[in-house]
Formats: C-alpha cells, sequence, structure tokens
C-alpha cells in the first residue's frame, strides 16, 4: 500500500482550518430532512438534563453515520493532573476546558469532512462568555446547531441524584447551574422542556427542533 499523503486521515484529506459553514438553505418547497442531513449539533443544559443519555440515542438511531462527542467525557482524558471545576474554577480548569472544546471542535470537523454527522453535549452558561457559546462557534463554525435541554429543577436533581463520581454535584450546585441555565430563554435558541418526556421522545422532538433550524438557522 502507497503511504497516505501528508494531512489524511486514511479516509479522505483533513478539514481545512476554516469552520463548518451554515447549511444551504433548502429550496422553497422542500422540507429539511434532519434524518438524513449530515449536522453539527451541540446540545445545551444544565447537569441532570439528559444530554448524554439523548445525544447517544439521537446518534443511535439515525439513518445517517452519526458521532457523539461529549466534553464531558473529552476532559476527563486527562486522568493525572485532572482539574475538576467541581472543585472550583481556576485557570487550571479554564485551560483544560478550553483544550477539550478545540479538541472537540476538531474532532467535529473531521467527521464531517468525512461526511459523518456530530453530535456534542455541553453545559455551556449563557452568562458565562468563557465558557460560552463563542468558543463552540469558533471551533466548529457557524454550521452548529445549537439546542438547548432544560427540565424542570426537580427532575434534575432526581437525576443528579442516581449519578456517581466526579459527574455526581450537590443539590446546591445542581440548583444553581439549573438557575442560571433559565437564561437561555429569550436567547433566541431553542429549547425543548423534557421533564415529561422520555429519551425516545425528546429525541423525536430533537429532530423537529433540527427541521426549523435547517429551515431557519438561529442567530447566535
Amino acid at each position: 500500500m502507497p503511504p497516505l499523503p501528508p494531512d489524511t486521515t486514511g479516509h479522505v484529506p483533513l478539514p481545512p482550518g476554516a469552520p463548518v459553514g451554515m447549511p444551504s438553505a433548502p429550496p422553497a418547497a422542500a422540507v429539511p430532512d434532519p434524518t438524513t442531513t449530515t449536522l453539527a449539533v451541540l446540545l445545551i443544559g444544565p447537569a441532570g438534563a439528559g444530554k448524554t443519555s439523548v445525544a447517544k440515542y439521537w446518534a443511535d438511531h439515525r439513518r445517517v453515520p452519526t458521532a457523539h462527542i461529549s466534553l464531558d467525557d473529552v476532559r476527563e482524558w486527562v486522568r493525572s493532573g485532572f482539574a475538576d471545576p467541581q472543585s472550583g474554577w481556576n485557570d487550571h480548569s479554564e485551560a483544560q476546558y478550553r483544550l477539550a472544546r478545540r479538541t472537540c471542535g476538531f474532532a467535529a470537523r473531521n467527521f464531517l469532512a468525512n461526511g459523518i454527522s456530530c453530535i456534542l453535549d455541553d453545559a455551556v452558561f449563557p452568562d458565562r462568555p468563557v465558557v460560552g457559546l463563542g468558543g463552540w462557534k469558533r471551533h466548529v463554525g457557524p454550521g452548529l446547531l445549537p439546542v438547548v435541554l432544560l427540565p424542570g429543577l426537580d427532575i434534575v436533581l432526581e437525576r443528579n441524584a442516581e449519578r456517581t463520581g466526579n459527574r455526581r454535584l450537590t443539590d446546591e450546585e445542581v440548583a444553581r447551574i439549573h438557575g442560571r441555565m433559565a437564561g437561555w430563554y429569550g436567547s433566541g435558541l431553542p429549547i425543548i422542556d423534557n421533564s415529561q418526556l422520555d429519551v425516545p421522545t425528546t429525541a423525536r422532538v430533537l429532530d423537529e427542533v433540527l427541521t426549523r433550524a435547517i429551515a431557519s438557522p438561529p442567530t447566535w
């Protein structure tokens, strides 16, 4: 087998540094189908919102190749020296967060360049520019479609109680995060209240939301 040219994955050339562009506007009479469209989706929500469960289910049940990228999983690739934000947000934890987000962004662009859709999940705060949407837009591109998953506080508290390890937060921290996430209301981003929805139903609602977002991408 001849050697691969530089900057290839063994499939197609790696994506350029430029971010992913906006989805092409469909013809006026066409109804976009998010289940067969190559997409980059960012699922936002507080701890316990069900982001990872919904993202995995959505990715598992699409009719086109789809990858799930969790920022928390990538952050935890760092074993020795992991800067856990639960111990306090500082320069070290911020640097690791930024590094993980850049890694996720590159991975997403690489998958998309190879025709594989991506859904990323992250607890993005509306009032915290450092860990806000700007970084995701810079690393993935304006074609990234953000959707907020925001169930009621009682639901996220219940789900958080089922967690273990450093993914489990105190009730006080969960309530604080949930309260800050309410800032997404009025932001213009689509919001799904999945308090009374199971994972498959939430994934179907996500497809409905993405259909509208493809036809009329949100301004963010």
